[in-house]
């Protein structure tokens, strides 16, 4: 049965199935979506019957599925939250889209450039069709303030841009393999580097060339699911110099063996008379002009709103408001720097984007 519009061509009950229920969609994508009025996320399908069923449970979803596909066929289904791993972002986007279906597909867009290809063409096949990313998290309620800031030349002709992110998450080499170091699971995305690009070309537009070097300082792991040892070939350290089309140097510092790291996680701005740093931290934004005092800004008017990913999503379903956050244009775009930057790695050169 299709969905219902009402009079005014809004849909009367938008029904969602959520594919892939791990931490993030429980935290933000069922809540935020169950809280939307006309909003009913009718089943769930994850790794298991008994997880999903314990999902279920939680969030009084009435359908559990073993089967994705049955739900990607499922006419009495409008849209799916596409929340697995990234090896299965692809495929499962391609045949939510073919079957008539909105997507709303979790970050690390795909596991590589000709992936999101793919899924770019199908979403621009399906025009009637929203086709939205989660969105790097990091700047939601500065992107508008950074953006206008650089348009009205308030740091002066931008030199160098300065993205840290360190952490100790995989120091102890007794864990078990995460999902995001192993390679079948994530492809070419590494740490949180993405992400990094994502919020950064935001900013600044496309990156034009990179050069990278990494380690992965322990190789191999216990599969948690085999019990046996694993071996991993995503890096747990990683630098990357990055050029702008107009000349501004990216830095990229991103590690996951740095523990008790002093250096601030943020992305910091240099321009001729001014610099611009967001702190994670505390999610703050401060102007340092280059003869004064630093000055603690505030968002932008209207911007001041750090999650509205599940809102915006049913916005752009009802209203035919275009994806901001994040489109698959603009999720295309960081899969090409990601893969760009596991070639440089691997091929000890510079490597430019136009050849991605």
């Amino acid at each position: 049965m299709a969905m219902q519009p009402q009079a005014g061509g809004h849909p009367e009950v938008l029904r969602v199935a959520v594919i892939g229920a791990g931490a993030n969609a429980r935290a933000r994508h069922i809540p935020g979506l169950q809280a939307l009025p006309g909003v009913r996320v009718t089943a769930v399908c994850n790794r298991s019957a008994e997880s999903g069923r314990a999902i279920a449970d939680a969030f009084a979803i009435p359908r559990v599925e073993t089967d994705p596909l049955a739900l990607l066929r499922d006419p009495d289904i409008d849209a799916v939250c596409i929340a697995t791993w990234p090896y299965r972002h692809h495929p499962y986007t391609l045949a939510a889209l073919a079957a008539g279906k909105h997507v709303l597909c979790e970050a690390r867009m795909a596991m590589n450039a000709a992936e999101a290809r793919d899924m770019l063409a199908a979403a621009e096949a399906r025009p009637d069709r929203v086709a939205q990313l989660v969105p790097a998290p990091y700047d939601l309620r500065w992107w508008r303030t950074v953006r206008r800031l650089l348009a009205e030349r308030a740091l002066g002709p931008l030199r160098e841009v300065h993205a840290t992110m360190l952490g100790g998450a995989t120091l102890d080499p007794a864990a078990p393999a995460h999902w995001r170091e192993r390679e079948d699971y994530s492809g070419y995305n590494t740490l949180s580097l993405g992400i990094l690009a994502e919020t950064i070309e935001r900013w600044l537009g496309p990156t034009e060339r990179v050069l990278a070097d990494a380690t992965t300082f322990t190789a191999a792991r216990t599969d948690p699911e085999t019990g046996r040892s694993r071996a991993l070939a995503i890096p747990d350290s990683i630098g990357v110099f990055a050029r702008m089309p107009d000349g501004t140097r990216v830095t990229y510092r991103v590690s996951a063996v740095t523990v008790g790291a002093r250096d601030a996680n943020g992305i910091s701005l240099y321009g001729v008379d001014a610099s611009l740093h967001l702190a994670f931290v505390d999610d703050t934004l401060t102007l340092v002009p280059r003869r004064g005092a630093p000055q603690p800004l505030a968002p932008d008017s209207g911007t001041d709103a750090a999650w509205t990913v599940e809102r915006d999503f049913v916005a752009s379903i009802r209203d035919g408001r275009p994806v901001e956050l994040t489109s698959f244009v603009d999720g295309l775009r960081y899969m090409r720097f990601t893969e760009a930057v596991w070639r440089s790695w691997h091929e000890a050169s510079a490597i430019d984007l136009a050849d991605i």
